[in-house]
């Protein structure tokens, strides 16, 4: 298997995988769309050492899908109250009944009045009482994107189920570079890129992450290039 293909032999692979039609998914479930696809291009993990672009990340997902991928998490320093204090103030009990924070974070205040405050310059996890739990500058953000996604070669492909067996025809194929703070406080101003909460009195380690739905991530890059 390659272990780095130049974006010509990956733009011709692909013209090919493209034209072959419908294929079947070589695995079950939500990962069988990346699995058919790495296997159809002779790749044994999900990104591509490009000699002109460095280490380029592919992703491939459903044309029409509403699941949702995450980017990258947060480390702790974000945090402005200490998160089992956190846990404590505004978590729920799951069905153990463990304290913990499960939230999928947007601009609309949840049932517990935690919700994202977006400035020009910063985003913040809030409650409506003013509180902040946790705070973000967009520069910072900006800048472990890039470092996570340099560049992001992006699939799209049609899906329809035949007798309980998934088939997808790979459509389109697109690569996506660069990001600013502003691109990314606009997007999640619009709803279109959210944060998760999953913390828990017992965890080791807290956890948030940067979660964007599969249709809006071309909206995180500056440079959409069609291949």
């Amino acid at each position: 298997m390659p272990k780095k293909i130049t974006l010509n032999v990956f733009k011709k692979t692909f013209a090919r995988i493209k034209n072959a039609g419908w294929i079947q998914s070589k695995r079950k479930g939500p990962t069988g769309i990346g699995q058919t696809l790495e296997k159809l291009l002779g790749l044994d993990e999900n990104n591509i050492a490009l000699p002109d672009l460095g280490r380029v990340e592919l992703k491939s997902h459903r044309i029409g899908s509403s699941s949702m991928i995450t980017l990258f998490t947060f480390n702790r320093k974000a945090w402005k109250m200490k998160p089992l204090d956190a846990v404590r103030k505004y978590g729920t009990p799951d069905q153990n009944g463990r304290l913990g924070l499960y939230f999928t974070m947007s601009r609309t205040p949840n049932s517990m009045g935690l919700f994202l405050h977006v400035e020009t310059d910063r985003i913040s996890v809030r409650h409506i009482s003013g509180e902040i739990i946790a705070e973000w500058q967009l520069d910072a953000l900006a800048e472990r994107f890039i470092q996570k996604l340099p560049g992001l070669i992006l699939v799209g492909a049609f899906s329809e189920m035949r007798g309980g067996v998934e088939w997808f025809q790979f459509d389109r194929v697109q690569l996506l570079q660069g990001t600013s703070p502003e691109i990314i406080g606009n997007q999640i101003w619009a709803g279109n890129v959210i944060f998760d909460l999953r913390l828990t009195e017992r965890a080791s380690s807290d956890e948030a992450h940067f979660v964007v739905n599969d249709e809006n991530l071309r909206g995180l890059f500056k440079d959409w290039t069609d291949l």
